[in-house]
């Protein structure tokens, strides 16, 4: 049986995660997960495909696991999952107290900041984590991606159909921005600061004569900040969350200068 075959199996027949085989196969896709062979979605010609059996696979994981106490110095851990290492060898700058779990991919110039990477993410090279991020389970991230302080990425591992949180290369998201539940920044996107992003969070292009709505997707070169639209309850009408498309990174300069100009032009705190 291949791998797929035997993870399938035993997502449908629970007692085969205490047949040997079967628990090699889980871990060596998590080992696969961990150096960056395997993939939890792929980028494509036809926009990215998300492989359900390695979400099973890692959900699979955790049952196969025993808890077991971590020592790092004078810190204690009591968890199933390993902590990533050889931090050095894969050319990773990881300061303290920055923690990423085995089953996550680093990629070489990854640099983390006291932040924290779970199980089947994938952070591409030149990504910069910054203080108190955080990147869910199976969230991919691209490269020369700059994920500000306190910004959560979230995790999707339910349903295993559903798409991952996906930030493509030369995005920036501002401070305490918030991307959950699959939404896709696509190239060289900007979140300004405080940001929210749910599936059902409207995203609307303000910057033609007639707003453009879209739900779960950032453009590319978009410039986001946070915006409200007047909702009609009971009790009254009140603002409630959403982002405004203001602008979007020009062409003619290279993505840091194009930055600094969007903040400078828009007033997009970050």
């Amino acid at each position: 049986m291949s791998e797929v075959e035997v993870i399938e199996a035993a997502w449908e027949d629970r007692s085969k995660l205490k047949e040997p085989d079967t628990i090699g196969v889980i871990r060596n896709v998590i080992e696969q997960l961990d150096k960056g062979s395997l993939r939890v979605s792929n980028p494509g010609s036809e926009g990215w495909q998300v492989n359900e059996w390695v979400k099973k696979a890692v959900i699979l994981y955790f049952p196969i696991q025993q808890m077991e106490t971590v020592e790092v110095g004078p810190f204690e851990f009591h968890d199933k999952i390993a902590l990533k290492k050889g931090y050095e060898s894969l050319g990773v700058r990881v300061v303290p107290h920055a923690i990423a779990r085995y089953g996550a991919f680093l990629a070489k110039g990854v640099i983390m900041m006291p932040s924290y990477v779970n199980i089947g993410a994938y952070v591409d090279s030149g990504t910069m984590v910054d203080t108190w991020a955080t990147v869910g389970s199976c969230a991919q991230i691209g490269k020369d991606v700059h994920l500000s302080g306190g910004v959560g990425i979230g995790g999707v591992l339910e349903p295993v159909q559903a798409s991952p949180v996906i930030v493509e290369d030369g995005c920036f998201i501002g401070s305490r921005s918030i991307v959950v539940e699959g939404v896709r920044i696509e190239k060289e996107a900007v979140l300004g600061a405080n940001v929210v992003l749910t599936k059902s969070t409207k995203i609307i292009d303000v910057t033609g004569e007639s707003p453009r709505e879209y739900k779960g997707l950032v453009p590319s070169r978009s410039v986001v900040i946070p915006g409200t639209l007047p909702k009609s309850f009971p009790a009254g009408e009140y603002g409630v969350p959403c982002a405004l498309i203001i602008g979007q990174r020009k062409e003619s300069t290279d993505l840091k200068t194009s930055l600094n100009d969007a903040l400078r032009e828009h007033e997009v705190a970050v």
